[in-house]
């Protein structure tokens, strides 16, 4: 096992896998999994006009989705 570096150590102070080194991640399994809940709050799932579900990242890209709604500004 190699020894602990900075290279191989969280912000939390945990060691990270040499995998996820390998793979250019700087944080462990954990700190990952809460940046990843982070990011994925903003996202949504949206339904178009007689077609499936887009996923929607940007709250611009809602802004006249609904083609049978009123005025769209």
């Amino acid at each position: 096992m190699l020894a602990k570096t900075q290279e191989n150590e969280c912000a939390c102070g945990e060691e990270i896998s040499h995998g996820r080194v390998a793979l250019g991640y700087t944080t462990c399994l954990w700190c990952g999994e809460i940046d990843a809940k982070n990011v994925r709050k903003g996202w949504c799932v949206a339904p178009m006009h007689k077609s499936n579900y887009i996923l929607i990242t940007r709250g611009e890209d809602l802004i006249g989705l609904n083609n049978k709604g009123g005025l769209v500004r």
